[in-house]
């Protein structure tokens, strides 16, 4: 896959490559299946997650409704079990109001680090054995 101008290495929290987070929906900031980051991705798109209603409705009441379609932006709505990238940020304040989904750190940008501490990550790690 060709790096995007301003796009940083594509590394996960374990500085190893980043793994693909989702292909159906595509995912990532640059909707490349990946949570890749760089320059011009100001939300920092870097975890990612499989989605529940929990978190959907908590995003929703937030100002940002994932749940809706919209077509004009080839958007096609989340649903409930959809492995998505989420900002960094919101993930953050979805873990403090106890509504933050579970994580995939193989698929998570190392930069959200930047923004989430490793042992909270860790905490909701899906693909840990």
């Amino acid at each position: 896959m060709r790096k995007q101008p301003g796009q940083s290495e594509s590394l996960n929290v374990f500085e190893e490559q980043l793994e693909s987070c989702s292909a159906d929906p595509l995912t990532g900031f640059y909707r490349d299946g990946c949570c890749n980051t760089g320059e011009g991705d100001h939300g920092s798109h870097t975890v990612c997650v499989r989605l529940t209603d929990d978190f959907l409705n908590f995003s929703a009441s937030r100002g940002n409704d994932l749940k809706t379609p919209m077509p004009a932006f080839n958007f096609p709505g989340l649903s409930d079990g959809d492995r998505w990238c989420l900002c960094a940020s919101r993930w953050l304040e979805a873990h403090e109001a106890g509504k933050a989904p579970r994580v995939y750190l193989k698929s998570t940008h190392l930069r959200a680090l930047e923004v989430i501490p490793m042992d909270v990550l860790r905490g909701y790690a899906m693909d840990l054995s």
